[in-house]
């Protein structure tokens, strides 16, 4: 196997004078998280022309049976012609009546993507949708035994060729699937119009193979604390005695604005019975000009494959963009990573980091020429 080296960024840029909602890279310098430099000269990777035409909050994550890697990114365009949000941009309608669409690229190699496509979350298995009014901010975990094996199915069902027809619910039995979580506002099936005045942001869930609406499964809600909660990223850690810790990151955007740490030990961590502990809260708040709590948003966690650290990036808003937290054990918070060695380019915004082998590093090198 390949050795593991360098990490990738997926992101977008703000700004209220240009179109720059839309899919940029940065490769890190080296196996070294602490500094980053853009791909393309800095320019876009990527553009939809669906939707929306543009895309905010990106994520990458492969797929660890096919090798395959998605972008997976919310379907909105707040600065469309140079208008910005201050300028009046309509965030009650963008989160009422928006897209329930992801948009969604794949690649076999990270330098060759495919086109665009669109996944509706809102679609329930049934063929209904669910009343959300937007879909903000998706990220995907892999879990390898999401479909629980048939015993009465004498077959194995990941094997094709083993005679094993899948799950006696049509599932997949005893296959993995990525579980989905964005930030959505939900209406009453019965409140098409959407006009329901106390509806509140909350991160809901759901399943996908391939992020296809072939193979979408919609789940319901994650995180409900009764005010508006958005922008979730997570975590995987294998614990000293072999068993797995999910940690998430959170922004709270009710009136005590801020964002929070949880973690859980739950196999099963996307249902709703499973117990989360809160372990910090305020984080990041020592970035922002006034210290205010609520000045942070669009967390991202990622873990160095180097040493035992753990990195969490916070986004300053409105524009100054991603700032670095970091910490030996995710179970005691998160430290703010002051270094004059970190280095990103400004207005870096909302994303995920993908963790690369030594090839695909290289191969994003020689691919780019803009770096040197």
């Amino acid at each position: 196997m390949d050795e593991t080296y360098g990490y990738l960024l997926v992101h977008f840029i703000e700004d209220p004078e240009h179109y720059a909602e839309r899919i940029y890279l940065d490769l890190s310098e080296g196996d070294d998280p602490e500094r980053w430099h853009p791909l393309n000269g800095g320019e876009p990777i990527l553009t939809s022309p669906l939707g929306t035409r543009g895309v905010r909050d990106p994520y990458l994550v492969r797929d660890p049976e096919t090798g395959r890697v998605y972008i997976i990114a919310t379907d909105l365009q707040v600065f469309a012609d140079g208008g910005g949000s201050d300028g009046g941009s309509d965030w009650y309608k963008f989160s009422h009546h928006g897209s329930t669409n992801l948009i969604v690229w794949h690649s076999d190699d990270l330098v060759h993507w495919s086109e665009p496509h669109t996944l509706d979350v809102s679609r329930r298995p049934d063929g209904t949708h669910a009343q959300l009014g937007m879909a903000w901010a998706p990220e995907a975990m892999w879990v390898p035994d999401y479909y629980p094996a048939d015993p009465a199915d004498p077959g194995d069902p990941a094997d094709p060729d083993a005679g094993g027809d899948g799950g006696s619910d049509g599932t997949s039995g005893g296959r993995g699937a990525f579980v989905l979580y964005w930030s959505s506002t939900m209406f009453a099936d019965d409140d098409a119009d959407h006009a329901d005045p106390d509806v509140y942001d909350r991160v809901m869930w759901g399943a996908t193979r391939d992020f296809t609406d072939d193979t979408f499964e919609f789940g319901g809600v994650f995180i409900d604390r009764g005010h508006p909660t958005i922008d979730t990223t997570m975590l995987r850690r294998e614990l000293p005695d072999g068993t797995t810790r999910m940690y998430r990151a959170t922004k709270d955007n009710g009136p005590h604005a801020n964002i929070w740490l949880d973690a859980t030990d739950s196999p099963r961590w996307w249902e709703p019975d499973a117990q989360w502990h809160v372990i910090q809260e305020n984080i990041g708040v020592d970035w922002t000009p006034d210290r205010h709590a609520g000045g942070v948003e669009g967390p991202a966690l990622f873990a160095s494959h180097s040493d035992e650290r753990v990195f969490l990036f916070v986004d300053v808003i409105p524009s100054i963009g991603y700032r670095p937290m970091v910490t030996h054990d995710p179970d005691k918070g998160f430290d703010y990573l002051r270094s004059d060695r970190f280095s990103m380019a400004p207005h870096t915004k909302h994303g995920g980091v993908l963790s690369l082998t030594r090839a695909e590093y290289d191969r994003l090198l020689a691919a780019d020429g803009s770096i040197g």
